[in-house]
């Protein structure tokens, strides 16, 4: 597994991140396996949220990793906060508050990223970065970041915020794919021209903050995966075309195509699939030519000025 530098930080980690959301729907042995089969294959960046299950994803996956101190200096945890009881809350206290708990629920001392989940309308960043100041000096939390957040957000907080913010997680996929258009058709009168997020693609990139894309083979918002769906023949028919070429499924195609973009971004896989989830690995070792990008990009429906 390739790995690559996360942000401005000097954390080295894997070219691919294991989403935890869905590790509830699985039984103990299968959790365990399917964690098992993520380190083998050099996947050892796991990520989590503390409202995954309610907290129990994070629980299950301690369990079934079976944390110690040996185990844990060999893994990579990220996790997020900031949504509760239908609202969203970076309040230093809510912060604070949160991070304990994941930590309990995760059995370790420390996260090795924390990310703010949703944006919080009524945020202050002067209580942000008075929290992520306490857990950077009691050494519970080592690198911080972000999601769904765009440049003014980001901005915002680093007016008071003083720790790097190495990533920033988007949904972003080949059939979700806004951040990209928008940039292809500047100064066009069409839909895709539409700046929707502040040019959050080339704001990362020109400050070193690594996107993590989620639901990678998405389309809409959760409506469905788009590899095999019959609402988009043309990009399965070109996927097809190009994973027959490289001796690979679909599914590796689809990361390989976000893999390929210059931003160096780091996908988060969401399957608990385990044949799946090691066809998302053999992407790392696919480099699409930039007649394969476009191709799959335009059969999505996604158009050129």
């Amino acid at each position: 597994m390739k790995t690559m530098k996360l942000g401005s930080s000097t954390l080295e980690v894997p070219v691919l991140a294991v989403g935890c959301m869905r590790i509830n729907s699985l039984d103990k042995v299968e959790a365990e396996r399917f964690v098992q089969t993520s380190l083998e294959e050099g996947l050892n960046f796991f990520d989590h949220a503390d409202i995954y299950g309610g907290g129990k994803c994070e629980e299950i996956f301690s369990d079934a990793i079976q944390m110690n101190a040996n185990i844990r200096e060999k893994i990579i945890l990220q996790s997020k906060c900031g949504i509760r009881n239908g609202m969203f809350d970076f309040s230093k206290e809510h912060i604070l508050e949160s991070v304990n708990a994941i930590l309990k629920r995760l059995k370790t001392d420390y996260l090795d990223i924390l990310l703010l989940h949703r944006p919080d309308a009524l945020v202050e960043p002067d209580e942000v970065a008075a929290a992520f100041d306490l857990l950077e000096t009691s050494g519970k939390v080592r690198h911080f970041g972000v999601s769904n957040q765009n440049p003014t957000q980001i901005q915002l907080l680093k007016k008071s915020v003083k720790q790097p913010l190495v990533a920033n997680q988007l949904q972003l996929s080949i059939t979700n794919a806004t951040m990209i258009s928008s940039g292809i058709n500047v100064n066009m009168e069409n839909n895709p021209a539409v700046n929707r997020d502040g040019s959050v693609l080339d704001y990362c990139r020109l400050n070193d903050i690594t996107i993590q894309p989620w639901s990678p083979f998405q389309y809409g918002f959760f409506e469905g995966v788009f590899l095999g769906s019959d609402k988009f023949p043309d990009l399965n028919e070109k996927i097809d075309e190009i994973a027959k070429k490289y001796e690979v499924s679909n599914t590796t195609i689809a990361i390989a195509w976000l893999l390929r973009h210059p931003a160096h971004m780091q996908p988060v896989t969401g399957t608990m699939n385990i044949e799946r989830l090691k066809d998302c690995c053999k992407a790392s070792d696919i480099y699409l030519t930039r007649e394969e990008w476009y191709g799959i990009y335009r059969a999505a429906g996604n158009v050129l000025p």
